[in-house]
């Protein structure tokens, strides 16, 4: 599938180094180009793409005027954002818009393809947990979908999806992806609260897992229960928490032994 993409930035030599190195990635097509917010408008409705490269500063509007503008588009579907910028500031503002990504400049080709690798995936509808605990009440829109934080340099946009299980570190969470793990400055109870719990679920005080990413539930002793997941890490599940949530684990498709 190929992506429809728009690339909107005032410097030409942003715009032709951008239009190059997305040349070199499979599945994506540049079907117009914008050097102010104006341009951007009409390119976007001429073309309606599925994916829009978008600077922050630019003339006439910045970039989070112009989302407001083409959310206000008749007959256009908005497309995906992902933000281009020399400024790290703006990162929390464009994370509450839902911006799939937000990359500094100068970035990476690997980085420009993890970018489009997310953004595909949420026009697919790919990485959605599917799995979900009965109840007829439940609004999944109310949890968090991503974290964004400052990472070795980085502004990430974490889809939550990602993520394998977070554990307690004082007064900080490490959260544990396949290839990753970051440290941040929050407390499980407050994390626990921004994430599904049909998605993810506490086993122990200083635990948190992926449902999806469980393989087994185990009952070690009477007393002493773990949580084994597809990688084979093996987690240490409290006695207080593994009544409450054995249904759950059960319910979502995972074994129990």
């Amino acid at each position: 599938m190929l992506l429809q993409t728009v690339l909107a930035d005032d410097e030409p030599l942003a715009r032709q180094k951008l239009r190059q190195m997305l040349g070199e990635r499979a599945g994506v097509q540049v079907v117009g180009e914008g050097a102010s917010a104006a341009e951007v408008l009409d390119v976007v409705r001429e073309t309606s793409p599925q994916l829009l490269f978008l600077d922050i500063c630019m003339p006439g509007m910045d970039g989070f005027g112009l989302i407001d503008q083409l959310n206000a588009l008749h007959g256009v579907t908005p497309p995906r954002i992902i933000f281009t910028t020399a400024y790290d500031t703006y990162a929390l503002r464009a994370f509450d818009m839902n911006a799939v990504d937000y990359l500094l400049k100068p970035f990476t080709a690997d980085r420009l393809q993890t970018a489009v690798d997310r953004a595909r995936d949420e026009i697919l509808g790919a990485g959605k947990f599917d799995s979900r605990l009965p109840g007829t009440n439940h609004d999944a829109s109310r949890y968090t979908t991503r974290i964004v934080f400052k990472s070795r340099g980085r502004i990430l946009f974490l889809p939550v999806s990602d993520i394998r299980w977070i554990a307690a570190e004082e007064n900080y969470v490490r959260i544990c992806t396949r290839t990753e793990t970051h440290l941040l400055r929050q407390t499980m109870t407050d994390l626990e609260e921004k994430l599904d719990p049909e998605m993810f679920a506490r086993v122990h005080r200083s635990a948190i897992v992926n449902l999806q990413f469980v393989k087994e539930v185990r009952t070690e002793s009477c007393r002493d229960f773990s949580v084994l997941l597809v990688n084979g890490q093996k987690i240490p599940m409290s006695r207080s928490y593994h009544a409450r949530i054995l249904q759950s684990f059960k319910t979502a498709g995972t074994q129990v032994a």
